[in-house]
């Protein structure tokens, strides 16, 4: 098992990576028996997964709660349904929530415990390889607005992070490939190493070999824990992260969060900030070529040709990372490291687009 941290002083949390069933010792070092517990899933994740955690947690003071599957449960609703849970069964700030599921199961059960008398523990259980690679590790905690995702949240670290490769037996093929997404991205954005497994490894990764996608998730994690760590709250390097998500959230809320997954969004993303970085004179064309190519080697869908600038355009503009009127961009360069930028020809995002 491998075990990695991130964040600083009283905030930093380890992250045990494993192939096998979580350590319940470790869980169970965390929750003492006095602790009152609240699980938080959905309809979407197995029940043999909730039944075998509860039977690993060693307190009997355990409740659960199931949302509905989906990026619908990422609301205030869930949110509120959570907090309504938490009073209801009294608990106080010694007292521990648990996200057992993807994405959208950590941020709104982050955000929950980031909020509820003004923070109390929680740990992330990911069950999905998105979720796994991306979102339990860095405290980014959020619920949705109808105006654009993650409008409304708050940075707050998790306690610890278990995380099973074992999990992504039951994982769907379109939510392994939206997982794929994520983690091409690390390897866009600095990490050379995971970029060469990726080029190597091709067939293994999409034949879901174990061993490899343990590697790919320890690499994953490495450079996100090392970012984070960095930049707790997004005020410099940490932006890097965002490689691909203008444009792919963008994209999802064209789509209204329907028809297509976060990571397939992102891929897309990644594709047009790819062609962007090249417009602007930042990487060579064999280059461009070179990463479409290895995202098509994973079986991951690279045309966006349904996404113009002006189908976009407006969702863009409420983008987080708008500053005095300008939008920030992730972009990359001819070593494959990102850099933001707000100097870029606005010409160069239509001809990225079409």
């Amino acid at each position: 098992m491998a075990v990695l941290s991130a964040g600083k002083g009283e905030s930093k949390y380890n992250i045990h990576i494993s192939n096998k069933k979580i350590p319940k010792n470790v869980l169970n070092k965390i929750l003492s028996t006095k602790n009152k517990v609240l699980i938080i899933t959905d309809s979407g994740v197995p029940n043999q997964y909730l039944k075998s955690l509860k039977k690993d947690i060693n307190t009997k003071n355990q409740y659960s709660l199931i949302l509905a599957k989906g990026e619908i449960s990422k609301s205030f609703k869930s949110y509120q349904k959570i907090l309504n849970k938490l009073v209801e069964l009294k608990f106080d700030r010694s007292d521990y929530l648990i996200a057992l599921g993807g994405g959208v199961i950590g941020d709104v059960t982050g955000f929950a415990a980031s909020s509820y008398l003004r923070g109390i523990g929680y740990i992330q259980i990911p069950t999905t390889l998105l979720s796994q690679v991306d979102s339990s590790v860095g405290g980014k905690t959020a619920v949705n607005l109808a105006q654009g995702k993650n409008l409304v949240g708050a940075f707050y670290n998790p306690r610890l992070v278990l995380i099973s490769t074992s999990f992504l037996k039951t994982l769907s093929d379109k939510e392994y490939k939206s997982g794929l997404g994520e983690i091409v991205k690390y390897s866009l954005i600095g990490n050379k190493k995971l970029k060469k497994i990726i080029e190597d490894r091709s067939q293994l990764i999409v034949d879901k070999d174990e061993s490899t996608l343990k590697v790919l998730i320890e690499e994953s994690i490495k450079t996100k824990s090392k970012i984070v760590t960095k930049d707790e709250k997004e005020s410099g390097i940490r932006a890097i992260l965002n490689f691909g998500h203008t444009f792919g959230h963008a994209i999802e809320a064209y789509n209204n969060y329907k028809n297509i997954t976060h990571g397939a969004a992102i891929t897309l993303g990644m594709v047009i900030a790819s062609k962007l970085s090249f417009y602007e004179g930042h990487i060579k064309d064999y280059q461009l070529d070179n990463i479409i190519n290895m995202i098509e080697s994973l079986g991951l869908n690279t045309d966006h040709s349904n996404y113009s600038y002006s189908k976009l355009k407006k969702y863009m503009a409420s983008d987080k990372k708008v500053k005095d009127g300008k939008l920030n961009l992730i972009l990359i360069d001819k070593k494959f490291n990102a850099f933001k930028t707000s100097k870029y020809n606005i010409k160069n995002i239509t001809s990225a687009l079409n």
